[in-house]
């Protein structure tokens, strides 16, 4: 489970996050779901522990992300925006070198990176270097390496950033998958379309703050409009939408 309580970043006069406060649950997909330059990325940002909030607090499974880091992390998988992968190793090697970083034993990484090949289809390409990858392949790597070592808390900022269709119903699968075996998705996306399709609870930040909350239901129903699109244009306002 993933909690915030009143988090909030500045870089210098930008207040990037005022105050957000959120949880997300055990088989459950949240969406994080606002405007570009809302604030999703340094939430999320704080809560994998790259950034240190200004202000408030942080659990993954009840530990203080900022007081124990690294405990916080064991218990993540985080796919960053455009995450990198190293281009003359395989996607083999890649995902074995972040479970060693993990300290996971051989025999545990042959045995997780046999699952992950099967989980994500992606057998076709374990032995290529990944130089030359389509971003769909790049994606299906960047994942299997949050997965190698099971946590329970994933962490997903915009993965279908770049994805064709065929890819994106892939991811989608793969997701529903996640939550099936009872992990806390936590998936930040400004697609209305991507919440819409995956999400079981939906939180709206919008200029730093949460300006609502709620199953994709209840945020129609919040804001009077049929589908999500409207809902989240009525629910942040006009003038916060441009900002």
């Amino acid at each position: 489970m993933i909690v915030a309580k009143q988090l909030k970043k500045s870089f210098g006069t930008v207040d990037a996050v005022k105050d957000v406060s959120f949880s997300a649950g055990d088989g459950v997909i949240t969406g994080l779901l606002g405007p570009n330059g809302a604030g999703k990325s340094t939430t999320l940002r704080m809560l994998y522990t790259i950034l240190k909030p200004d202000a408030g607090t942080a659990l993954i499974d009840s530990i203080d992300v900022t007081t124990h880091p690294l405990d916080a992390r064991h218990r993540m998988g985080v796919f960053t925006h455009n995450p990198g992968i190293y281009p003359n190793l395989s996607a083999r090697e890649n995902i074995s070198y972040f479970g060693k970083l993990y300290g996971l034993s051989t025999d545990v990484i042959k045995r997780r990176i046999e699952e992950l090949a099967e989980l994500l289809e992606m057998n076709d390409i374990m032995e290529r270097r990944a130089k030359g990858f389509s971003q769909g392949q790049r994606t299906k790597v960047a994942l299997a390496r949050a997965l190698i070592h099971e946590p329970q808390n994933i962490l997903l900022d915009e993965p279908t950033n770049g994805l064709d269709v065929m890819a994106t119903r892939s991811l989608r699968r793969i997701v529903n998958t996640l939550k099936d075996q009872g992990k806390c998705v936590l998936f930040s996306s400004h697609v209305m379309q991507e919440v819409g399709a995956l999400c079981d609870h939906a939180v709206i930040i919008a200029s730093g703050t949460i300006a609502a909350e709620g199953s994709i239901d209840q945020l129609r129903e919040q804001s009077g409009c049929d589908s999500l699109e409207d809902a989240f244009i009525q629910l942040i306002g006009s003038e916060r939408g441009l900002a």
